[in-house]
């Protein structure tokens, strides 16, 4: 079905009935009578295939339509791939969400927004809790700053009804940023790493090795010998 539909798309040889053509290839393109068009295309034993019939003239090219019709299935196929299909997640919040809850949906919205989805989170007000919009509002904020690596802000929060929404998308590959809390984060790891290192060092200078215990014995029973002797004359 979906052949015949590609096939209907291209009117091709007799079935062009303008009276000139222009005519498109490698070496460039040059308008001609339809009739020579047709004619050059059997000697040359392909089709004349009309591309463009919008164009004044309509524009045709000198191809084996067969190869011609496998050409755009394979263009179709790798466009269709190329299509990413975007999702909305939905995070939802509390006005006075935990720590530990809101660390879990962030961990959850990074991994939306690094797999090419969108994320709509939004804090839910239920009763009196619509008095506290201003901390949903701050919440909402914050969570817009946490994910400023991987994802962009569409819009300020927003309430609808009972719910603040707030819309983020994902930033291209190579594109994103690190936000100043992942920079403060990775800088504070590194001088944790550096310091551990430097204490590591400064433990093994001063436990002497095996050798030198071995030695430090040696050489004080050598001088307690000596003493003794001494006392002898």
């Amino acid at each position: 079905m979906k052949n015949d539909k590609l096939k209907n798309q291209y009117r091709i040889n007799e079935q062009i009935r303008v009276r000139e053509v222009r005519i498109v290839g490698d070496e460039g393109s040059s308008v001609m009578s339809t009739r020579d068009a047709l004619n050059q295309a059997r000697d040359m034993g392909v089709d004349l295939v009309e591309i463009s019939p919008n164009a004044n003239p309509p524009v045709c090219r000198l191809i084996d339509y067969s190869k011609f019709l496998y050409q755009q299935k394979k263009r179709q196929k790798e466009m269709k791939a190329k299509q990413v299909k975007v999702e909305v997640k939905e995070i939802r919040f509390g006005p006075q969400t935990d720590e530990h809850d809101y660390q879990f949906k962030l961990k959850h919205a990074r991994e939306f927004l690094e797999e090419g989805n969108k994320v709509r989170a939004y804090v839910f007000f239920r009763g009196r809790s619509i008095l506290f919009k201003e901390q949903g509002e701050v919440l909402l904020l914050r969570f817009a700053n946490d994910l400023e690596e991987v994802g962009k802000v569409e819009g300020m929060p927003s309430l609808e009804g009972k719910k603040m929404f707030l819309y983020l998308a994902p930033k291209k590959a190579g594109s994103a940023k690190k936000s100043q809390q992942a920079r403060d984060r990775e800088a504070a790891q590194a001088e944790a790493k550096e310091q551990a290192k430097q204490q590591k060092e400064a433990e093994e200078q001063q436990v002497p090795a095996n050798g030198g215990l071995f030695a430090n014995a040696k050489i004080s029973a050598e001088a307690l010998q000596k003493l003794q002797d001494t006392d002898k004359e």
